[in-house]
């Protein structure tokens, strides 16, 4: 009698296959899930951080106090978040005294632009850390949060 070779079955290949896939299609998702939430997180604390800029800047006494106290009110916005450690360039004009954004019926609009850090990524590219921009504007008459003398 001559012995056949035996096959080998594929009894639990599909289980293994199931979980390489599993594992191949959920770590990409879960960066996807965590990366949207950071962004999401940056986007609010952006969007409050002009706000509230606006706000200090516009019950100042003057324009000096005011970009102090403007820069202070963003800073804590992003704290807030629990995002403090991030950079941050507030720029705030004024229409239509440019000079002096505390006379008269002052328009004053506060730009902030910053960026978060994406989660779980290396530096692959070598260009430092991988971040998301992000970006907002908050416009506020002075008579708004005070009496226009």
């Amino acid at each position: 009698m001559i012995a056949r070779p035996r096959r080998r079955g594929e009894d639990g290949s599909a289980l293994v296959e199931v979980v390489w896939l599993g594992i191949l299609l959920l770590v990409p998702l879960l960066w996807i899930v965590l990366s949207v939430f950071e962004v999401q997180r940056g986007a609010y604390a952006t969007t409050s951080a002009a706000r509230a800029a606006g706000r200090a800047y516009a019950l100042a006494p003057d324009d000096a106090e005011g970009q102090r106290r403007a820069l202070a009110a963003a800073r804590q916005s992003f704290a807030d978040q629990g995002i403090a450690e991030v950079p941050l360039t507030l720029r705030v004009t004024c229409t239509p005294y440019p000079a002096d954004c505390h006379q008269g019926t002052s328009v004053i609009t506060v730009s902030i632009d910053s960026s978060v850090r994406l989660p779980l990524l290396p530096d692959v590219l070598g260009a430092g850390e991988p971040r998301f921009a992000l970006d907002a504007t908050h416009t506020v008459p002075i008579g708004q949060y005070r009496e226009v003398r």
